[in-house]
């Protein structure tokens, strides 16, 4: 195993134990700690299986072949396309819209738009967000999965949206304001 093999191996293990702190002094002594560290570990795989599904669709999403995301997980063009090809596709709610079209670098300033006149995202996916009307504007925000600027975000009250789109964390909170009228220029 190479050395930054080795240094990966050492971060994720570190991440897993931090669940429970307590669990490495378990370890020697308690046999229900294995089954403990076994749980987190399956959890650890379920929650990263679903951080490779949106790093696939944002690959997609990016313009990235089925070949060369079947080269970088190490299988054939068509075995990734069969395993990550078919994403849920989010639906707004009846009353809601889907704004299309968004990139890593204009998703925000949309939205942000859109949330002047009292729409919210209520879930996201590749190069979409589907929104819903209230009648109070809304501010939006992204953040990188796992860095500090989640919790800072939660703690001043900002809602989290959805889960995860790796690698961003999106968030949302009403303002003291009401929803301009009218809708943004633009196409929803």
């Amino acid at each position: 195993m190479s050395q930054s093999e080795t240094d990966f191996t050492d971060v994720v293990a570190r991440a897993i134990a931090q669940l429970d702190p307590g669990l490495e002094k378990r370890l020697g002594q308690d046999p229900q700690a294995h089954l403990d560290l076994v749980v987190l570990t399956r959890r650890a795989h379920d929650e990263v299986g679903e951080l490779l599904r949106s790093a696939v669709v944002s690959a997609r999403a990016a313009g990235l072949s089925w070949e060369a995301i079947g080269g970088s997980l190490r299988m054939s063009r068509q075995a990734a396309q069969q395993r990550f090809g078919r994403s849920a596709d989010a639906r707004a709610a009846d009353d809601g819209r889907r704004l299309v079209g968004l990139t890593a670098f204009n998703e925000i300033e949309t939205l942000n738009a859109w949330g002047r006149h009292g729409w919210h995202s209520v879930g996201y996916g590749p190069m979409f967000h589907d929104v819903v009307h209230t009648p109070v504007q809304w501010e939006h925000r992204r953040v990188v999965v796992g860095g500090r600027g989640a919790r800072s975000l939660e703690a001043a009250g900002w809602e989290r949206i959805g889960s995860v789109w790796f690698p961003w964390v999106y968030f949302r909170r009403a303002l003291d304001a009401p929803a301009e009228p009218g809708e943004p220029d633009g196409d929803a």
